[in-house]
């Protein structure tokens, strides 16, 4: 639809931009590109003035829901603000190419060199490779790390361990790495049920996966006993960081036994999210792991830095270049910005706010375990669901009010799960406007369903049929 509306405002002859002249000898495309790619004929490109194309990406942005517009509680996700100085800061580097000589890179790979060196003073890790491209390339890295360590050690193991509240990705990258999946039961508390857990390790488990805080935004206060016996049988601990939102300042990944641990630079330090676009997922490790790490690596030798690519053990590159720079920059301004005591000050408001929403809504919803939480916390809509009224529909609601819905139906321990995460971003007025909001929409429920059923009804687009969506796919125009 997008395409198709700007082609309709296509005007012959109008333009949006001015294309410098031709500085090198022109060669003829043939020459440049083999005659096989080259097309038959011209692209059908839109032509429009550049107001109509400002205008046309303004209108969508205004009938999208994002983190500027209003609150976007979107639990185990993070969508927290993105400061605008972090663009400032990587517009500044916006020109430079990966394939330029080192010695006129140096800004550049001084950046990488500090961003690393932050990120293990925060999270304990000796080193850290910052290639990965999303959180999810992140865990497959750390696989394949933990993979390689038990090949050179020497070990036959077949199996990883993992909650069964963990996210999805968990599963898929150790599938991916040719490993098997154990799944690990929760108890009454909502935690690792341990007397699972102790049942299920032996010399075949290579390591465990572990969200800390879990992903129902519980601390496992039994984390150290968990990576003594993971670490009795040679098998390493992993940490998904998708949480650590909450334990900057607080509490670090290498000083709770974890061995290697992925950052979703966008969930915990503020780079932008979703839409398909770059992201970055750098993954941390102990000593011991370090020479597997992906290559290159930046160092600082004599006050210069250089990409040392000569790492014989290394698991070999995983990105084209050397990790999303323009993502990284924005997550060393962000760091360099608050500092040590800024960046704890983060979690704690995180945490006060998650607390403060949960204190507020747990009698209006049902609460999946009513406890203090960290960064997020579970709500179920059970009781909404018996009156006929499901979690779904209460999110397409919440798009009336100008809120985006919360993660809905995950952790799938936790029927008509509502996922919230307020951040650290949000005043105690806009906390108070969601409250006021989900409590109008549980009385709705009781007195006007149907408002519901047929929600959302002020959105740009109404309430579609997904059934039909899902069997006559169209994702072209």
């Amino acid at each position: 639809m997008t395409s198709k509306l700007i082609i309709e405002r296509s005007t012959e002859g109008h333009l949006a931009t001015s294309i410098p002249a031709l500085d090198v000898p022109e060669k003829p495309l043939s020459e440049l590109i083999p005659p096989k790619y080259l097309r038959d004929e011209e692209p059908r490109l839109p032509q429009v003035s550049e107001p109509e194309l400002v205008r046309h990406y303004i209108g969508l942005s205004a009938k999208n829901h994002h983190v500027d517009k209003d609150l976007y509680p979107l639990g185990s996700c993070t969508m927290k603000y993105n400061p605008k100085i972090n663009d400032w800061t990587a517009s500044a580097f916006s020109e430079i190419h990966p394939y330029q000589p080192e010695q006129v890179s140096q800004g550049m790979l001084q950046i990488y060199f500090e961003l690393e060196q932050q990120l293990c003073a925060i999270t304990g890790m000796d080193a850290f490779t910052l290639q990965p491209a999303a959180g999810s390339q992140g865990e497959l890295v750390g696989v394949l790390l933990m993979k390689k360590y038990h090949e050179m050690q020497g070990n036959v193991k077949d199996t990883i361990l993992i909650p069964e509240a963990a996210h999805g990705t968990n599963p898929a990258s150790v599938a991916m790495a040719g490993y098997k999946v154990v799944e690990i039961k929760s108890d009454s508390e909502g935690l690792v049920d341990l007397v699972d857990f102790e049942s299920k390790i032996n010399d075949s488990t290579a390591g465990f996966m572990l969200t800390n805080p879990n992903t129902l935004g519980l601390f496992e206060k039994n984390i150290e006993k968990i990576a003594a016996l993971i670490h009795d049988v040679d098998g390493l601990m992993y940490m998904d960081g998708a949480n650590m939102n909450a334990m900057l300042g607080i509490a670090r990944p290498a000083d709770l036994g974890f061995d290697i641990t992925h950052l979703n630079l966008h969930k915990t330090f503020s780079t932008p999210h979703g839409g398909g676009g770059p992201g970055a997922g750098p993954i941390g490790v102990v000593e011991k792991l370090i020479k597997f790490l992906p290559s290159p690596r930046v160092k600082q030798v004599n006050e210069q830095y250089e990409l040392v690519f000569d790492l014989p053990h290394s698991i070999g590159r995983v990105h084209g270049f050397y990790g999303n720079f323009g993502i990284l920059i924005r997550a060393w301004t962000y760091i360099r910005m608050l500092g040590a005591d800024g960046l704890k000050e983060i979690s704690k408001v995180a945490i006060i706010n998650a607390n403060y929403l949960m204190h507020k809504l747990k009698d209006v919803f049902e609460l999946a375990y009513d406890k203090t939480c960290m960064h997020e916390f579970v709500l179920s809509a059970q009781k909404q669901k018996k009156q006929g009224v499901n979690a779904l529909q209460i999110a397409k609601r919440l798009l009336d009010f100008g809120f985006h819905s919360p993660t809905m139906y995950f952790p799938l321990i936790v029927k008509e799960a509502l996922m919230i995460e307020p951040t650290e971003s949000e005043t105690k007025e806009t906390l108070d406007r969601f409250v006021e909001v989900m409590t109008r929409i549980a009385r709705e429920v009781e007195t006007d369903p149907d408002i519901l059923n047929t929600a959302p009804h002020t959105t740009p687009v109404g309430r579609v049929d997904e059934t039909r969506a899902n069997r006559i796919l169209n994702v072209r125009w």
